[in-house]
């Protein structure tokens, strides 16, 4: 079943056409990726998708509902959390404070468990509870803003470059967080400069040129594919 389906967006800024006829879907329980240079897209289609940008022509579908004209907050309720480029968590707040913002759509009965629940999935997170957000290291700030996403209980994760900015080792270690809400069902639509590590935990794989997509296949067809090889994977 297609959790989301994007039916020949068409995106612009002013004048600029940023997003030209895209259209892909995300089915029940996979990982899809989409991947792409700097300036492709890619966090345009993201944000088109979850309500804070809107398509000139062409439909965003979730959960077989036209998402048009739905409030971003609205789509947060349906069961879409994005985690955005950059993580934008509550840089004052603490770290069980930026998780409790993140249940505002689940009841108060539900918020204690699922924090535990994020601690088994992030021990980090709970060695550093009561400790201010904008004092964590990068890498704890990616594991706090995928944490408070989740606690929305989301029928789609969106992660908009969660390696941005990150050491090797905490790439590995955020890659293999995705590959475990992945073993557990989560239905995860991913954007992400790094190709290598993208393909490699994708069930299928969209490649973005300058608005257009430009190839599509599961990730081991792309992470096998000559252009993907030459243009994003150093090959």
């Amino acid at each position: 079943m297609a959790v989301l389906r994007v039916d020949d967006i068409y995106v612009y800024y002013g004048s600029i056409n940023a997003v030209k006829g895209v259209s892909f879907e995300v089915n029940e329980g996979e990982i899809v990726t989409l991947i792409g240079a700097n300036g492709a897209g890619k966090s345009t289609v993201l944000n088109t998708i979850s309500g804070l940008l809107h398509p000139k022509t062409g439909s965003v579908y979730f959960m077989d509902q036209d998402l048009k004209g739905v409030a971003p907050h609205k789509i947060v309720e349906r069961g879409l959390a994005q985690v955005p480029e950059g993580r934008r968590i509550f840089l004052q707040m603490t770290v069980e404070e930026n998780l409790e913002m993140g249940a505002y759509t689940q009841p108060k009965s539900s918020i204690e468990p699922d924090i535990a629940d994020i601690y088994k999935r992030f021990p980090r997170l709970e060695e550093r509870r009561r400790q201010i957000a904008g004092t964590l290291s990068g890498g704890e700030q990616q594991m706090l803003a995928m944490g408070r996403a989740l606690m929305s209980h989301p029928k789609l994760l969106m992660l908009d470059e969660p390696s941005m900015g990150l050491a090797p080792l905490l790439v590995e270690q955020i890659f293999s967080i995705i590959k475990e809400l992945h073993a557990t069902g989560t239905t995860i639509l991913l954007v992400e400069q790094n190709a290598q590590a993208a393909l490699s935990v994708a069930d299928r794989a969209y490649v973005l040129e300058t608005g257009k997509i430009s190839l599509s296949g599961t990730g081991a067809e792309l992470m096998a594919s000559d252009q993907v090889r030459k243009a994003y994977l150093g090959g």
